[in-house]
């Protein structure tokens, strides 16, 4: 699976959907239309070593709202939330040839960036 998701009305994802000019063969999924599915969501999981803390946006408004960052949110809440509403998605998230990048650190952009000039 070549994907990546995205929020098409965060100006982050633009930009970096910008910067790394990904090709017509990856599958482009603006998550606010077409939410991460679980099976989705489960093998991306494993690809990242078995943790949705991993891919879960920490910076999301109903992070902060919801009191999360207080909570003991277990791997199920995390997936959970993750599943229920898609700002809680870390993004961009891309599988490159089984490769998962996760967010928008300097470092994550250009490894990818570089994993797509291949």
């Amino acid at each position: 699976m070549n994907k990546i998701f995205y929020l098409s009305t965060c100006d982050t994802c633009k930009r970096i959907l910008k910067e790394v000019q990904p090709n017509e063969s990856i599958d482009l999924q603006d998550i606010k239309k077409l939410h991460i599915t679980a099976a989705e969501l489960d093998a991306i999981h494993e690809m990242v070593g078995g943790s949705y803390e991993d891919l879960i946006n920490k910076r999301a408004r109903i992070y902060k709202s919801e009191g999360l960052k207080e909570q003991c949110l277990t791997e199920d809440n995390i997936r959970g939330w993750i599943l229920k509403e898609y700002s809680m998605l870390k993004r961009p998230l891309a599988i490159i040839d089984g490769e998962v990048f996760t967010g928008n650190s300097k470092v994550t952009v250009a490894d990818l960036k570089a994993k797509l000039s291949k």
